[in-house]
């Protein structure tokens, strides 16, 4: 059997979705790999022998597939959860990701269904846009070499591994970091340990606008307060003009979440205002906000394709739940129409309802509720209504699917970023008389395992 710190010889003949290549010697069981592809063949050290499985470290390269990726722009270790897939060329990708939605949508029982072509952004050249996309990052305060910096956590771990010069974001949000990360060395500030609860600094959390012209800052604090804040907003706003606010964000629990429920405001706006789809939208730092910008409206516009193509001017009420800031129906609506959102959030709801003024949806309304307990709004919908849904990655609450089985609307709008719940879902609806119609894929998450799909399902 397999030992700790034991070297084998691997072909990796897989890939998961956490960019870790898979391979096996006989009698063996498989060794996950990270940074290894399929085809390559590999030397790895074991690092951790589990149930049924091996971890080892990729220590080189026996020969190297023709699905690798040359050209490296990211120098993070392989253990960096940042982007794994950045050892793939970006077709294989795209290629695993749609055999992922394909492989779930079979386990679901519904290997009938027709799983199309990854959609992705390209620029001017229609080259593939995969780097520099993220409008928002989440860096883990972390002490290397004495001095305080920030990163992204090693995949499954809470360990840093790569730091914040992630290629997946603009390159102003490692010149922000680094000089807040110089702020906190210079002002003698601690930073959280998670084994023992002590510690100030927990998480950088920066967001941006489309075109960088609005940058907000948050630190997250385990404490109550940040000693020198004015001090760092003034370092801020006087070194990068696009900065335009400066929170604190307090979580004092002994958990691995980000965010507490607590913002405050140091100086400055506490989020950004961006455009999408010709919609102005406020978007606080509490507030959920797609992270790839281009990606999202171009999820959008292969939503209001099918849409169009199935009913196009129904008329009726666009109903869009876990609505966020209001984002998908703002943009997928008619300003003249009728449109309900639901969210449970409340800087959310307050978000979506004042981008709904600023954009001329004179009947729009948002509810602050949980969308399986709106089913007597969901009861009051006809057949000439249009029901989006684009929940969390667990799916839908079963006893929002026995509502909407109920009620009488006959398009449903389904956008998810996973695939398991998604299919799981779909299963559930198909089975009470729901069809698939298609089933989209679209990468909003490039060099990432992860995926969003567009279904448009029917009912007569």
């Amino acid at each position: 059997m397999l030992k700790k710190n034991d070297t084998v010889e691997l072909e990796v003949t897989s890939v998961t979705n956490l960019g870790f290549g898979a391979g096996r010697t006989e009698g063996e069981p498989v060794v996950f790999v990270p940074g290894a592809v399929t085809g390559d063949v590999v030397r790895a050290r074991i690092v951790k022998v589990a149930r049924g499985y091996c971890i080892g470290r990729l220590e080189s390269l026996t020969a190297a597939s023709e699905l690798r990726e040359a050209d490296q722009l990211c120098k993070a270790p392989p253990t960096c959860g940042g982007c794994p897939y950045r050892f793939l060329k970006y077709d294989e990708e795209l290629r695993l990701k749609r055999g992922n939605v394909a492989s779930e949508f079979r386990k679901a029982g519904l290997s009938g269904a027709q799983i199309l072509p990854v959609s992705f952004v390209s620029d001017g050249d229609g080259k593939p846009v995969i780097y520099r996309y993220r409008n928002k990052a989440q860096f883990r305060f972390c002490v290397r070499d004495g001095a305080v910096s920030a990163g992204i956590y090693a995949s499954g771990t809470h360990r840093v591994a790569g730091d914040f010069s992630c290629p997946l974001q603009p390159e102003i949000f490692s010149t922000v970091a680094d000089a807040v990360c110089r702020f906190a060395g210079e002002a003698g500030l601690t930073v959280y340990d998670e084994q023992t609860g002590t510690g100030l600094l927990r998480h950088l959390y920066i967001r941006a606008s489309r075109d960088l012209s609005q940058i907000c800052v948050c630190i997250v604090i385990n404490g109550n307060d940040l000693p020198g804040a004015d001090r760092l907003a003034g370092i801020l706003s006087g070194s990068f003009p696009a900065v335009c606010g400066l929170t604190i964000n307090i979580n004092r629990s002994n958990s691995n979440v980000i965010l507490g429920d607590v913002f405050r405001t140091v100086w400055g706006k506490d989020g950004i205002t961006d455009v999408f789809r010709g919609r102005k939208l406020e978007v606080s730092m509490a507030s959920f906000y797609q992270v790839n910008h281009d990606a999202a409206e171009l999820l959008c516009d292969t939503a209001a394709k099918l849409l169009a193509e199935c009913a196009p001017d129904s008329g009726g009420t666009f109903v869009d739940l876990y609505c966020g800031i209001g984002t998908l129906g703002l943009s997928l609506a008619d300003p003249d129409g009728a449109l309900l959102g639901v969210e449970i959030e409340p800087e959310a709801v307050e978000n979506a309802r004042r981008n709904a003024l600023v954009n001329g949806f004179l009947r729009a309304r948002f509810i602050r509720a949980g969308s399986e307990e709106i089913g007597g709004e969901l009861r009051k919908l006809t057949s000439r209504d249009t029901l989006c849904v684009d929940p969390p990655r667990r799916g839908c609450d079963p006893v929002l699917l026995d509502e909407i089985d109920a009620s009488r609307v006959s398009r449903l709008l389904y956008i998810s970023c996973n695939p398991a719940t998604l299919a799981r879902d779909a299963a559930r609806l198909c089975a009470s008389g729901w069809k698939l119609s298609q089933i989209r894929p679209v990468d909003l998450f490039p060099r990432t395992g992860h995926v969003e799909t567009v279904v448009l399902m029917t009912k007569k």
